[in-house]
């Protein structure tokens, strides 16, 4: 362990040091973190909503979610040229980029408008699925506004106000922009979200398999840790996940023992996601021990919400667009598949044979649940300790950076 610190302060730090300055990835991970608040706002309704799975009585809360994080991807539309903009100095361009960028989001939906002008959209765009249409949109505007940055139909000793020679100036970079949009996505009835989705379409068919299902859940952490949510491969990976553990119901019923290991149960109510997708509880621990205030701060705020498998906030709030805590993500997406898949095929516990979607179920006790056996207790532990293994080099150089951050500017005070 002493040699993996050694290297990952003398060769890691001093690289994603390197990477976390590059100003695109910070006017990324600037525009994830402002939404924050939105996330914790979400988590927070979501523990809330729990008992309305048991109890028909209680309040659907669905609509405040459904109007913060549900709407992240607008946020995120905006907020990434606007920031560019901030960054670049251009900051007469950053309120029109960003309502540009909302324009062209809207228009990459495809909604669809009635004779009555009324207007169908999958709200599912507007939602964690539809971030990833949302940031290369903002970056094409983001580009196109800094292109035009210093452009002006005006000379500098006009007499014109500014205000009035920007509304003239920011014309030709938003009909551009929009007259772009038109013909990509009306003329050529270009869909961006779908064709994302149907790039990863054929991974589905090799879910089943070892290497299928480190793939799988790898592009499922790497998305992630750009704050592009696994919701996106929902239409993809949940039919399948719902068919293989309808395959080991009807083995069970036959009187056969069920053979499908990559079901809905095991990765997430059993014995993969601690947390969450990517791992995250032994990350949410660590840092309510940091060094760093912040981070210690953050993770009293997110631990409420990882007990119960809502990791938004934390990943959110620390592993989106930030290398230190990237990789680890990344690592996890591998390793932990395999011990699971290993661990089953080699019978440490029964295999899920029941739909179980309890994913808020804090584990291990979902383990038990799908599968009641100590070997289930096992091997969700096995996960968790391999988890933190990988966490916790990565997590303690970024700790430390972050610490060291904060004495600077207490000294400059």
């Amino acid at each position: 362990m002493n040699g993996l610190i050694k290297f990952l302060n003398t060769k890691f730090a001093p690289a994603a040091a390197k990477v976390n300055k590059n100003i695109w990835i910070n006017v990324l991970k600037d525009s994830v973190l402002q939404t924050l608040p939105f996330i914790l706002v979400s988590s927070l309704v979501s523990l809330v909503s729990i008992p309305g799975n048991f109890w028909k009585w209680w309040p659907n809360l669905s609509p405040i979610s459904n109007f913060t994080f549900g709407l992240i991807s607008i946020y995120i539309a905006f907020l990434v040229p606007f920031n560019l903009m901030e960054r670049k100095k251009l900051k007469k361009q950053r309120l029109i980029a960003g309502l540009t960028s909302i324009a062209l989001f809207l228009m990459m939906t495809k909604p669809d408008i009635g004779a009555n002008s009324i207007a169908k959209i999958n709200f599912g765009y507007f939602e964690a699925g539809g971030m990833f249409v949302a940031m290369i949109g903002g970056v094409i505007v983001g580009l196109i506004m800094e292109a035009f940055g210093k452009f002006s139909f005006f000379s500098e000793d006009t007499v014109i106000p500014d205000f009035v020679t920007s509304w003239f100036d920011s014309m030709l970079p938003i009909t551009i922009i929009i007259v772009l949009g038109w013909i990509v996505i009306d003329l050529l009835n270009f869909d961006l979200y779908n064709f994302i989705v149907n790039i990863f379409r054929p991974l589905g068919g090799a879910l089943e398999t070892l290497p299928g299902f480190m793939l799988i859940m790898f592009i499922f952490c790497f998305f992630y840790s750009m704050g592009i949510s696994s919701w996106v491969f929902t239409p993809i990976v949940t039919p399948l996940l719902i068919q293989a553990v309808n395959e080991n119901a009807k083995l069970v019923a036959t009187g056969h023992s069920p053979t499908q290991i990559v079901t809905y149960e095991v990765i997430y109510v059993g014995f993969l996601w601690w947390g969450g997708v990517g791992c995250t509880m032994p990350l949410n621990l660590m840092m309510l021990r940091a060094k760093s205030l912040r981070l210690k701060a953050l993770g009293k705020a997110c631990i409420l919400p990882a007990i119960f498998n809502i990791n938004e906030p934390t990943v959110f709030g620390t592993v989106v667009w930030n290398p230190y805590l990237m990789v680890p993500m990344w690592l996890n997406g591998l390793i932990l598949p395999a011990i699971v898949w290993i661990g089953l095929k080699l019978g440490i516990t029964a295999l899920p044979s029941a739909i179980n979607e309890l994913w808020y179920i804090p584990f291990p006790i979902g383990s038990w649940l799908v599968s009641p056996h100590v070997g289930s207790i096992i091997l969700a532990l096995i996960v968790f300790a391999a988890s933190t293994v990988v966490w916790y080099p990565f997590f303690k150089i970024y700790d430390n950076q972050q610490y060291k951050n904060e004495q600077a500017a207490k000294a400059e005070e």
